[in-house]
């Protein structure tokens, strides 16, 4: 079964910045919609952000605006989610998802392909 694969979680303390990259082996992801989710201990999973294909058009969590930046680089076929000024809200494990439509809301049932997920820690 085609599956994505993050990289790039990690620990860091609050004001930093990661960068966590999504592929696809065995598929070509830019042809897919494709959005970032995060789930912390005991909470449901949420949407952090989404980017289209082509990318023309992006969507972010409130909790994340001005902060996150998704993008997709097509030569190496990757989506990228760069998070800067960490707080520990932030932590969790993120998890990359496709879909061949882009969704009407930041909600995970709006995406069929899922990756394992990368843990990131934001802490002193």
């Amino acid at each position: 079964q085609s599956q994505l694969v993050e990289s790039g979680g990690g620990l860091v303390q609050p004001g930093g910045s990661l960068t966590l990259s999504c592929t696809a082996p065995g598929f070509t992801l830019d042809a897919y919609a494709v959005g970032w989710f995060r789930q912390a201990p005991g909470k449901q999973r949420e949407g952090v952000s989404a980017i289209s294909s082509p990318p023309g058009t992006i969507d972010y969590a409130d909790s994340v605006k001005g902060r996150f930046n998704i993008s997709r680089d097509k030569p190496s076929d990757t989506v990228f989610l760069q998070m800067n000024d960490l707080k520990p809200e932030d932590t969790g494990i993120y998890f990359c998802a496709a879909d061949l439509w882009y969704p009407s809301t930041l909600d995970p049932s709006e995406f069929t392909t899922w990756g394992r997920g990368t843990q990131v820690t934001v802490s002193s």
